[in-house]
């Protein structure tokens, strides 16, 4: 399938043969992303189930393009718009290379760099994504309006202040849900509202963020999408890494508009309280009602947040502000929950220094060799990088080995950790040895570790052992 309506467009572009085809990890539509390879030539093949959706993006992208934004080039797109091929940025996903602050709640300098790169970018989307662009394509629908915040609210209400059992008069809530409608609209602006502006979304290339997944964006106010970036709860930034953020943002916003930072503020934090409501609502809903526990593990983290937020009472929605502050106090909704997920280990590693040793006692797992893949450390040039850089990568994928060995490993691997989640296991170790332990087993331990914490819900740290690093996906 994917060949069959993707081949007549990469060689139509490329007027190359079309050669490898590996299918990516889906983000959250129905969208299915491949990696296409043929001569030299690498690039990205969509396939969608909604012509709206795929239409919105292409429209979008080729707008953001002529701004100058950092966005992926739509190239050649089949006559139904349900499937089309576009630049590859690479697999360097900021949400991956600031993990370790995300887990240990300790940010260090590089990882705070690429976010301020990040959000500094933020008024150029939001302004010059906005310039000229034709409201019309958005999907599902052209601006934030007060339908919207309808849904949301009431997603809130329903799908997580009910499920908690907390009784409240909804009468009452309902009058200062109409007043907080009412002040988030109460600004109109021709700008971007990228409405998924979140870590998973930005890729980096050579140092630099790129956008990717605005396909659900929309005319909106420039405020959303501040506090979806800094006040994402499972980030868990410190309050003085979200004020330098936000300071960041300003003096990039100062480019397009004079900016009042005490009337900014005051605006953002009703957002904030929106899209925290907005979230909890959302993890109502995956977590009491499809049953899936890992995001009621998420909600304590919002309940921080929350709480914060509310240190200064929403005085302007009195009813409101009771019920949240009761449901900020909830034991059980605070409660951080011990993850009982399988622990995938994944290792990269030297046979001449032996094979890493399971610390967990359980013993078993698997170990691939990895030295039958063409080796880049034969090259002098080669030495100065690893398994991660963009020289590596290039190297093994244009060889297409590296492909082909890891096409098994998923097979073999994927089974094994569906059968210890069946069987409630909580250990598996993966490790991927090499010459030097720099290069091609630095690259599979990458690789698997992305594919199974984009595939199953398990916890995954990956530690290359010679590079002396480790981290968790």
């Amino acid at each position: 399938m994917p060949q069959t309506v993707l081949q007549p467009l990469f060689e139509s572009y490329t007027g190359q043969q079309l050669g490898q085809v590996q299918e990516l990890p889906s983000s959250g539509s129905h969208r299915r992303y491949f990696r296409l390879n043929g001569g030299k030539v690498t690039l990205i093949g969509v396939i969608g189930t909604s012509k709206e959706e795929n239409h919105a993006f292409i429209a979008i992208s080729r707008h953001f393009r002529e701004q100058g934004l950092h966005v992926p080039a739509v190239l050649a797109v089949s006559e139904d718009e349900l499937a089309y091929i576009q630049e590859d940025l690479g697999d360097k996903v900021l949400f991956d290379m600031v993990s370790q602050g995300r887990e240990s709640g300790i940010y260090s300098s590089y990882e705070i760099e690429l976010l301020r790169r990040t959000i500094e970018q933020l008024p150029r989307i939001q302004f010059l994504g906005g310039k000229g662009l034709d409201w019309s394509v958005c999907f599902p629908q052209e601006a934030f309006d007060a339908r919207m915040i309808d849904f949301d609210l009431n997603y809130f209400k329903y799908c997580f202040l009910k499920a908690t059992g907390l009784e409240f008069n909804e009468i009452m809530l309902q009058e200062d849900f109409e007043k907080f409608k009412a002040d988030l609209l109460e600004e109109v602006e021709e700008t971007f509202l990228y409405r998924d502006f979140q870590a998973r979304n930005v890729m980096i290339k050579d140092g630099e963020p790129w956008f990717i997944d605005f396909q659900g964006g929309r005319r909106g106010p420039i405020y959303y999408d501040v506090a979806s970036f800094i006040w994402q709860a499972r980030s868990r930034f410190p309050e003085d890494l979200k004020q330098d953020l936000i300071r960041t943002y300003l003096r990039a916003l100062q480019q397009f508009r004079k900016v009042d930072e005490e009337q900014f503020r005051s605006r953002l934090r009703l957002f904030v309280l929106f899209r925290t409501l907005q979230v909890l609502g959302a993890y109502g809903f995956r977590g009491y009602f499809e049953k899936k526990p890992h995001f009621l593990a998420s909600v304590p983290y919002a309940m921080q947040s929350l709480r914060t937020l509310l240190q200064t009472p929403f005085t302007e929605y009195p009813y409101l502000n009771q019920i949240l502050q009761e449901l900020s106090v909830k034991p059980e909704l605070n409660i951080m929950q011990e993850d009982h997920r399988l622990e995938v280990q994944v290792y990269s590693f030297a046979y001449k220094k032996g094979i890493p040793a399971d610390t967990t006692g359980n013993g078993g797992g698997y170990v691939f060799d990895c030295r039958s893949v063409n080796n880049p450390g034969k090259y002098e040039y080669y030495r100065q990088f690893n398994g991660m850089d963009p020289e590596v990568i290039k190297f093994l994928e244009d060889d297409g080995e590296v492909t082909v060995f890891l096409d098994s490993v998923y097979k073999l691997v994927d089974a094994h950790v569906q059968r210890f989640i069946e069987r409630k296991f909580t250990h598996l170790q993966v490790c991927f040895g090499c010459t030097g332990g720099q290069h091609r087993s630095v690259y599979c331990a990458e690789h698997v570790a992305r594919h199974l914490a984009d595939k199953f819900n398990v916890k995954v740290v990956v530690t290359h052992r010679e590079l002396n690093t480790e981290k968790m996906l």
